[in-house]
């Protein structure tokens, strides 16, 4: 006789063991070390290239001029957390199968959940913002274009 399924912490499921929990790349049988690197390196370069776009360029050099080192601690403790945010969300993803939208969504009240919706549409939109304005200033660096034609 099986034993009795217990529901994990969001009641929708089994409990996994560890390794069904923590799963890795998988490496076909006597890859060579270059084709071992390209496989763990490649997701990483997609997550890298995505987190560093031309609004965080300008942003960034913009508040270097204006600030110096001033601001470094400022980027390591946000660089930091984004770590560990990210490295948080793929757990929950790997362990329940779900982003960190639908764990939310599955754990608060409703009247929390559209809080926390409307609270990341801002953070969203400051993001897109950023990243309009880096391409704008870009477009003026490299060709003269206005401003306003390079956020256009």
């Amino acid at each position: 006789m099986p034993p009795p399924s217990a529901t994990d912490a969001l009641g929708q499921g089994e409990f996994r063991s560890l390794s069904e929990s923590h799963r890795s790349v998988v490496l076909p049988a006597g890859a060579g070390a270059f084709r071992r690197f390209l496989a763990f390196a490649g997701p990483g370069y997609l997550v890298a290239v995505g987190y560093m776009d031309p609004g965080n360029w300008a942003t960034d050099i913009a508040g270097g001029s204006a600030f110096g080192y001033t601001l470094l601690s400022v980027i390591l403790l946000s660089n930091l957390m984004a770590i560990v945010l990210q490295a948080l969300s793929a757990r929950l993803g790997v362990a329940s199968g779900m982003d960190l939208a639908q764990a939310c969504r599955a754990n608060y009240s409703k009247p929390v959940s559209i809080a926390l919706w409307v609270l990341c549409e801002i953070a969203i939109i400051a993001c897109d913002l950023a990243e309009v304005l880096g391409t704008a200033i870009a477009l003026k660096l490299l060709f003269g274009l206005p401003l306003t034609w390079g956020v256009l």
